[in-house]
């Protein structure tokens, strides 16, 4: 007769615990290739290969490339917002940590940008990515930005997002060749200078409506 006996719940938690470290090997497999080779090129027996496992074990865990691509695009997310975190208010590291991010990941995001007209899937994760991107910066600059009429404060909002997007660190260091710590003046620049264009406009609009009101 069949025992009916439940497993003892640390068999059940090793099991869990060897699913879950299965799952981030496959996810580190893609992101290495994702980091060296375009989208399109890469393989799932190439990943499956690399993280020891079968193709059937990549598609049964993530429903195949497509499934893995968000996966390993939410894991690249998670790791941003840690290493991009910034103490309130100080410019130089916020600008700092979004560079060297970059410098990790910048060229994957670039050629995952490239591809992106042609998967539905991608352009949906880069889009929500794009977001999460906005609304870190609108959190960033929270302080300043609540200091601008709405209308100002989305002008504001849309340069900072210019500045810090990966398309300026892009054509920053790749295009024109800055250095690493020159890239981090300019956009520091633009960051300072949009903030700083936004106020004094907002003190002149707000001279002007004393001046209309007395």
């Amino acid at each position: 007769m069949k025992s009916t006996t439940p497993a003892h719940p640390y068999r059940q938690t090793a099991r869990a615990e060897s699913a879950a470290a299965t799952g981030r090997r496959i996810v580190e497999a893609f992101l290495e290739r994702l980091g060296e080779q375009w989208y399109d090129e890469i393989t799932l027996d190439w990943v499956a290969d690399e993280a020891g496992v079968t193709v059937q074990t990549v598609v049964r865990r993530f429903g195949g490339k497509a499934g893995l691509l968000g996966e390993a695009i939410r894991e690249m997310v998670r790791r941003a917002k840690k290493r991009r975190a910034a103490p309130p208010g100080d410019l130089e590291r916020l600008v700092r940590n979004w560079v060297d991010d970059y410098e990790r990941t910048g060229d994957t995001i670039i050629r995952l940008l490239a591809v992106e007209g042609r998967h539905a899937g991608l352009h949906e994760h880069l889009t929500h990515a794009r977001r999460r991107h906005r609304a870190g910066i609108a959190r960033a600059f929270a302080d300043d930005l609540g200091l601008l009429e709405a209308s100002s404060r989305q002008s504001a909002l849309d340069a900072l997002v210019i500045a810090t997007d990966v398309c300026t660190w892009k054509l920053l260091r790749r295009d024109m060749g800055r250095a690493v710590a020159g890239t981090r003046a300019a956009i520091t620049g633009m960051i300072r200078s949009t903030l700083a264009a936004h106020q004094s406009a907002q003190k002149i609009n707000d001279s002007r409506k004393r001046g209309l009101g007395q």
